[in-house]
Formats: C-alpha cells, sequence, structure tokens
C-alpha cells in the first residue's frame, strides 16, 4: 500500500485537544521505517504532562502539536488519569523508547543522520556506542529561537544536511518551533523527531529510570531525584495542573451527552 494511503488510515484518539496517534511502539516503528527518505519533510512531537499544560497556559503554541506529521503520547501518568475520568486515551509510546528503537533497529550505520542539540561530546559518544558512521551535528546557542539569524541557522543546518531521520535534541518548545518552520518552508525532506533527551541516554550521558519503575508510571520521580533543581518546578509544580485540565474536559463531555 502506498504510504500517503497508510498515513492516512493512522488511528486517532482525541485528547485535550490534539489527535494523538493511537498506535503501538512497533506499529510506529514501522510506519517511520516506511516512510520514503525523499518524503517532504513531516515531523514527530511526543507531547507529556508539561507539555499539554504549558499547551493549554499558551495557545499560541498548539500549531506546533497540531500540525505535526504525527502525536504520540509520551505519559503513562495522563493515560491513566484520562481512563480515570472516563475519558479514552491513546496508546503510550514514549519519545526515548521511540528514539531507542530507531537507532538500535531501523537506522542503517552507513546513512546520514541529522541532529540539531546537545554538546559535541555527547553526539561523539552515541556515534562510536551505535556505530553511526554519517552524523551531522550542530548544536545551537541558547535562546536561538528569540535571535532571528540563530533561528535561520538552525532551520538552514536541517534543510542543508538531508537525512532519512533528523534528531531535535533543543528542548520544547524549541525543538518543534524549528520542525514547524523546516516543514512550513517546503525545502526539507525526511522525518524530524522532536525527542528533547533522549538522545543523552543512548550516549551515556544520562541514565534513565530502570523499566520497572518506567511500566509504573513514575520515570519522572527518578529525572526529578536525578536533577531536582532543575526539574522541581516542572514536576512538582507545572505538570500537576493536566489532572485539572482532563476532569474538565471530562466534565464537559458529560454535559454534552
Amino acid at each position: 500500500m502506498p504510504f500517503d494511503q497508510v498515513q492516512s488510515e493512522v488511528p486517532t484518539v482525541s485528547l485535550l485537544g490534539l489527535d494523538f496517534a493511537d498506535l503501538s511502539l512497533g506499529a510506529v516503528l514501522g510506519w517511520l521505517a516506511a516512510r520514503p527518505v525523499n518524503a517532504p519533510f513531516g515531523y514527530v512531537v511526543t507531547p507529556n504532562a508539561d507539555h499539554l499544560v504549558r499547551i493549554q497556559r499558551q495557545p499560541g503554541l498548539r500549531p506546533l502539536y497540531a500540525d505535526a506529521m504525527l502525536r504520540l503520547l509520551d505519559s503513562r501518568v495522563v493515560a491513566r488519569a484520562a481512563k480515570a475520568t472516563g475519558l479514552p486515551a491513546p496508546a503510550v509510546v514514549p519519545g526515548s523508547d521511540l528514539t531507542s528503537y530507531l537507532v538500535r533497529q531501523v537506522i542503517e550505520p552507513a546513512e546520514p543522520v541529522t541532529i540539531l542539540g546537545m554538546a559535541s561530546e555527547a553526539v561523539d559518544a552515541l556515534a562510536q556506542r551505535w556505530g553511526l558512521q554519517r552524523v551531522a551535528h550542530y548544536n545551537p546557542p541558547m535562546g536561538f529561537e528569540r535571535d532571528s539569524g540563530s533561528m535561520e541557522q538552525a532551520i538552514r543546518f536541517i534543510e542543508d544536511n538531508p537525512a532519512r531521520f533528523s534528531f531535535l535534541a533543543v528542548g520544547s518548545p524549541r525543538q518543534c518551533m524549528v520542525a514547524h518552520a523546516v516543514a512550513l518552508r517546503g525545502r526539507a525532506r525526511g522525518t524530524g523527531l522532536c525527542i528533547g533527551a533522549s538522545l543523552l541516554f543512548l550516549s551515556g550521558h544520562e541514565l534513565r529510570a530502570p523499566r520497572p519503575v518506567q511500566r509504573a508510571g513514575l520515570e519522572w520521580a527518578w529525572r526529578l531525584a536525578q536533577d531536582p533543581r532543575r526539574l522541581a518546578r516542572r514536576y512538582l509544580v507545572d505538570s500537576p495542573a493536566v489532572l485539572r485540565l482532563l476532569r474538565h474536559e471530562a466534565r464537559a463531555k458529560r454535559q454534552l451527552q
């Protein structure tokens, strides 16, 4: 079946104003692997609780997610909370799992890979550890999204280094801003993945939570323990607001029934 027909048949579940793909990790990997390398640039986002709260507080960010080629829910906590309130929840596909399987099982060692973000030493360790032979890398300066020249340089880097997979690892919402701009210009090809710190786990520069902790939906607590100064506000103040948003949506749907 042609890929454009496969794309149109991706099942979705609506949650907090976004249509999430309701696909297993294996199905997503097959979907991305089947996408032609010369296909027009499309990007994948993996919103978690923090992203969903930020979208509600800053509506101008919504198009960055709504215009993505594929939206995957990256939060077991959100999925379980949605179900507890009576809302349908899509399959959870953590961005770190997706990135790991792409690097380990889908990407060929000799094919080009483009990475925006991360320190050079982390990229070097990633390439050595997983045998990646053709990595194009650029780490834009802090605050690049607020400077038109620096933002243009980041966009041009993606366009000038075509690859089947481009990893955008400059944090949210910056990575989505770059991916959205690249897609709108229509010059680039391939698939962009807005994956935050996922490549740092594969490089060995950050330690991911053990599998039992992940399955329990407590990976956020593990990350908080690793870096409390940077993550305390995100996980203890901002992200819990998603529970109120879910309750409000569930109540609104019940009133319409």
